[in-house]
């Protein structure tokens, strides 16, 4: 009897693509050269800047070099002390009241979203890969609107990538639901019906406690169970800045995300770190 011939080998299944888009760019001095430092070392592959900062224009230069590495991006903002000192700011709870009792005016909204999209380009000199929200505002009803309004009339051919807060499933928890019902589905609505590119999911969310190698266990976590096309969130900083509510959080990360754990946890999920451009 002959023998059977040798099945071939499973080809091997392609890594998960996610983009690890470190937060708040600009923010202080401390997460500027944080981000900087870890996008040179290829641990992230995104960041959104909080152009309403003084230190936007001082900072942007720190990724010039960077382009070609990792998306930047407009994080916009309602809720920062950047925003209430630009004259539309609002604390966090006073925003979310706002969005869940009516929504935000769409045509402030939109004079709003144009200055910050401006502030961007003037330093930037170039337009944004994407757009993402400070404490997830880009999805607060009236801003959503106004926002995919104005991203298609300013970048018709080169669409930037938007941003749904919703998190995976499995992921769920009582933060992340809250972050949802203020307008992840009707921002994912509004962006398929103008045939808009964004993630299919947010990770990364999480309290802002415990230690780096809770951190790190959370990460190993968010990588395992995000779905190919996820953006995980992180806001990485070199040291804590005083007077920074979660600057010690942000120190965390950073020393998880610059250490060997990192790069081992997205070899054990199978996963490689992505750009936009990749989808």
């Amino acid at each position: 009897m002959d023998p059977q011939p040798a099945k071939p080998p499973e080809p091997p299944q392609p890594l998960k693509r996610l983009i690890l888009c470190a937060d708040d760019f600009a923010v202080h001095q401390p997460a500027s050269q944080g981000i900087a430092r870890l996008a040179e070392a290829g641990r992230i592959s995104a960041t959104s800047a909080m152009v309403l900062s003084p230190r936007w224009a001082q900072d942007a230069p720190l990724l010039h070099d960077l382009r070609a590495q990792i998306d930047v991006g407009l994080h916009l903002d309602w809720t920062s002390g950047f925003a209430v000192a630009a004259g539309h700011g609002l604390s966090l709870g006073r925003a979310m009241a706002k969005a869940v009792l009516g929504g935000f005016n769409t045509d402030a909204a939109r004079v709003v979203i144009e200055r910050q999209l401006d502030a961007f380009e003037t330093h930037w000199k170039a337009q944004p890969d994407h757009v993402d929200g400070h404490q997830h505002v880009q999805q607060f009803a009236g801003i959503r609107e106004a926002l995919v309004g104005v991203l298609a009339m300013r970048y018709p051919d080169a669409k930037p990538y938007l941003r749904v807060s919703r998190a995976p499933a499995g992921q769920a928890d009582f933060k992340s639901r809250i972050i949802a019902i203020l307008g992840a589905n009707a921002i994912d609505n509004i962006a398929n019906n103008a045939m808009w590119t964004r993630a299919a999911a947010l990770s990364g969310i999480y309290d802002f406690t415990g230690t780096v190698q809770g951190y790190g266990q959370r990460m190993t976590h968010w990588l395992q169970t995000s779905p190919d096309h996820t953006i995980i969130m992180c806001h990485p900083a070199l040291s804590a800045e005083p007077g920074d509510s979660i600057g010690a959080a942000r120190a965390r990360e950073f020393s998880y995300l610059s250490g060997e754990g990192f790069p081992a946890a997205l070899r054990q999920a199978h996963a490689r770190l992505a750009r936009g451009c990749d989808w």
